[in-house]
């Protein structure tokens, strides 16, 4: 079904509104924990305090989603671009108060990247507080390297929309320069998980003065490395969550599989496929063998000039600086024999410490609360076999199985924008994320175990708009 425009909480209210007398519809409604009729519903916001920021300000808005923040100054378009389809509905109706605010950084001036509000302070953070609370809490970190307001549009509006409160983090480090955070390798990544934890501390204090109890259940989702912290809270501090969702997660393991196992025989087979000729077939078994899989291949030539580059060259960065010696984030698109060329990346023969710096992110599998992941067949920055089949995996053998339901997406790929130019080819993830977390809401509020994991196919004769408005996880 099509996204709610208001949470079910605001339509239950409506309809006992319209049962009632006279003065009751004109009366204002109240928000929240407001029991003391003192009239709007931010009459407490100048009481709200998060807990560890060293700085925070309060706004009163009429709209908490981007269908409103966008014209108020209080999101920023450019975080979440190219994260959605771009016919996915806005719901509007959900005012509230919005905090934002930073946490003490000791990063040095020159790693500091996130600009927001002119503070030029990492450790950002935003959280909303609707009128209509649902008694829930929603937290996520960024996608990728990007800033505290990229799944706005992906995760927050549908939540908010719902009811929960929202929480996000810039993750403590953010841009193609977060390696430069940190004292030695690894330990940028490594914040991620710290500053996701922090939030959610401070997220419920802050629910619980708005509405005068604590959350009645904690959620964290989010997507790529959102994805990944999500599974490293759940096995690290799971007595601060209800479940979680995690969309595409990077996996990081010390013996691999990740991205600096698979990423650079991208970046030498792929312009050997791309050119055609008797070495092609060739490199077009080097790409399968690497985890791209068949059938993805449309794909390639955009994510060989936007993704794969780039993200090897920076995560190999945070992790084995002493690869291209004093060189930053080594030689761009370099060709394979270029000295200290990514291209030519092994990370098997590395020296042992760069395995200890990629083990301070290390996952397990052991999470402590339900979890649903998904993840896109044809995922071509994080491929399926290499992330998500493995983390299932690792899950089982932890003995952690029974918390697990995993979903593979067919026809998913890592960005849903990318929708918008293969409609006859990919799927929207979004709605399967919204599936997914309704799910995860009947699983852990009601006993109402989802559908074992499998693979969710694509009707290949739905519509576009179809696809984008729906996804049974019975499929």
């Amino acid at each position: 079904m099509p996204p709610p425009t208001r949470s079910a909480a605001t339509a239950a209210t409506a309809v006992l509104l319209l049962a009632s007398a006279l003065p009751a519809l004109l009366a204002p409604p109240a928000a929240a924990g407001e029991a003391d009729g003192s009239g709007t519903h931010c009459t407490r916001r100048t009481r709200l305090h998060v807990p560890g920021a060293e700085h925070q300000q309060t706004a009163c808005l009429a709209e908490l989603t981007t269908a409103g923040t966008v014209t108020s100054g209080h999101t920023d378009p450019a975080d979440w671009a190219g994260l959605t389809p771009k016919d996915l509905t806005v719901p509007t109706g959900v005012p509230g108060i919005q905090i934002d605010g930073y946490f003490p950084d000791t990063a040095a001036p020159a790693a500091v990247t996130n600009t927001n509000h002119g503070w030029n302070h990492d450790a950002q953070f935003v959280i909303r507080l609707p009128d209509r609370w649902n008694g829930g809490l929603v937290v996520a970190g960024s996608p990728g390297v990007r800033e505290q307001y990229a799944n706005d549009r992906a995760i927050g509006d549908w939540v908010l929309a719902r009811g929960y409160a929202f929480a996000a983090t810039d993750k403590g480090n953010t841009g193609a320069a977060f390696h430069r955070d940190g004292r030695t390798p690894g330990d940028a990544v490594a914040e991620w998980n710290t500053r996701v934890t922090e939030l959610t501390r401070a997220a419920r204090a802050v629910v619980a003065q708005r509405y005068h109890r604590a959350p009645g259940r904690t959620l964290a989702t989010g997507m790529s490395n959102g994805g990944y912290l999500v599974r490293w809270q759940l096995e690290n501090h799971p007595e601060l969550y209800d479940g979680g969702v995690d969309w595409e997660g990077t996996l990081w393991r010390a013996d691999g599989p990740n991205l600096l196992t698979f990423l650079p025989p991208a970046l030498t087979a792929y312009p050997v496929y791309a050119a055609g000729g008797p070495q092609a077939g060739q490199a077009h078994e080097a790409m399968l063998a690497a985890g791209f899989p068949a059938g993805s291949e449309f794909l390639w030539p955009f994510h060989h000039g936007y993704y794969w580059d780039l993200t090897q060259r920076i995560y190999r960065e945070e992790f084995d600086p002493g690869f291209d010696g004093a060189a930053e984030a080594g030689t761009p698109f370099c060709a394979p024999g270029t000295p200290a060329c990514d291209a030519d990346y092994a990370y098997a023969d590395r020296p042992a410490e760069v395995r200890a710096a990629v083990a301070k992110t290390a996952l397990t599998g052991r999470i402590g609360k339900p979890l649903i992941t998904l993840h896109g067949t044809l995922d071509v920055l994080l491929p399926i076999t290499r992330d998500s089949d493995v983390y299932a995996d690792m899950v089982r053998r932890a003995g952690r199985g029974a918390l697990l339901r995993y979903y593979r997406i067919e026809g998913g790929t890592h960005v849903d924008s990318l929708v918008d130019a293969f409609p006859d080819r990919l799927r929207p993830l979004t709605p399967c994320h919204r599936a997914a977390f309704t799910a995860l809401e009947d699983w852990i509020g009601r006993g109402v175990r989802p559908p074992p994991g499998h693979t969710v196919r694509r009707d290949p004769a739905a519509s576009p708009a179809a696809l984008l408005t729906g996804c049974p996880l019975d499929a």
